[in-house]
């Protein structure tokens, strides 16, 4: 049976953190009954849920539900469909994550999950599963970055020095300063990048590019989007705290996520010992990110299969960067088919 979008219901469910910060799922259903459970879908910094749900001609939500999966997207606390906040990545391991995990299995009468989790949303997931704190899912798909971020040498040098400069004027960075302004500081960066960038017309695109990564484009290939969806990015990001990039600092200096904070719920060191979960990992990423470098999923599969020889699996994606993976005009049958054959278990683990 063919589905369309237009069949599809959406319900946004409120709920709180286990700090009670308000979050939200959206859970994506069709006419159809799902066969398989719930998959739980977590984006990255500074965008919202409905990232999975671009203008392209089937998105990575159309798939599973195709599949046969119950799908729920998660609005944590970095969403920009939610009131922003001085957010870190520990916070959200301990306090979003578990708690959306417990919800959506409540609602379902599932005893275990999956997840589809992309960049910030990976990396503070992934500290929540190696952490213990989700044992009740079975499967995770990751997406450009997990334990060991790794960027290129001028995001370091921005990270580094650039953080500093923007603590003093501002709370957070915005892309959303393309096309809206809060102030001579944020005049000044919008100016910036448009002397320096000149990719494309799209000014929250070359924004993007500045606050994320190293490149023209940074998070993507033009080639892989339509201009729908080019156009559809420009109001897909927003607010970034400071407080995030300079836990990523942190932990780019170290090798491995560093989680900000007094959380007793995480380990000193999250990569002293094994990871403590059985969720079975897929580790993905485009060959072409420029936001996080292939070599971060390289790290993290190597440090899951130190611990647990060919249990979890790596794919490098050629011709691919970091979003272009969920939003490229052909990401239906470039890389959806790899994230659906891992979340029913049918790729075999990387040796």
């Amino acid at each position: 049976m063919i589905i369309t979008r237009a069949e599809h219901r959406t319900e946004v469910i409120p709920f709180r953190a286990r700090d009670n910060t308000p979050l939200s799922l959206v859970h994506v259903t069709s006419p159809v009954e799902p066969g398989k459970g719930p998959v739980l879908l977590v984006h990255g910094s500074g965008v919202r849920a409905e990232l999975f749900r671009p203008p392209v001609r089937t998105t990575l939500v159309d798939v599973l539900l195709e599949d046969g999966w119950d799908v729920w997207m998660l609005n944590w606390r970095a969403s920009i469909d939610l009131d922003p906040l001085s957010w870190t990545l520990a916070d959200a391991a301990v306090y979003d994550h578990p708690a959306a995990v417990e919800h959506v299995l409540n609602a379902t009468g599932a005893e275990t999950m999956k997840a589809v989790i992309h960049c910030q949303g990976s990396t503070s997931f992934t500290m929540s599963a190696v952490a213990g704190l989700l044992p009740q899912v079975d499967t995770i798909v990751s997406n450009a970055v997990s334990l060991h971020p790794v960027v290129p040498p001028f995001s370091r040098l921005k990270i580094d020095y650039l953080t500093p400069v923007v603590k003093v004027f501002t709370p957070y960075l915005s892309p959303a300063w393309g096309y809206k302004s809060q102030g001579y500081f944020t005049r000044a960066i919008r100016g910036l990048v448009k002397a320096t960038h000149h990719e494309c017309d799209n000014t929250v695109c070359k924004m993007v590019s500045f606050t994320y990564g190293s490149g023209r484009p940074a998070l993507w290939s033009h080639e892989n989007l339509d201009d729908a969806t080019h156009q559809w990015l420009s109001g897909e990001f927003a607010e970034v705290p400071v407080t995030f990039f300079e836990e990523m600092g942190r932990s780019i200096k170290a090798g491995h996520m560093v989680a900000a904070g007094h959380h007793p719920e995480l380990p000193g060191n999250l990569v002293a010992e094994a990871p403590q979960t059985d969720a079975r990992f897929a580790f993905i990423a485009g060959l072409d990110n420029r936001c996080f470098l292939p070599e971060s999923q390289q790290r993290s599969f190597d440090f899951f299969r130190k611990h647990r020889p060919g249990k979890d699996s790596l794919h490098l994606i050629p011709g691919y960067g970091h979003l272009d993976v969920f939003f490229g005009d052909h990401a239906w049958q470039d890389t959806f088919p790899v994230i659906v054959q891992e979340l029913n278990g049918t790729k075999e683990p990387t040796p």
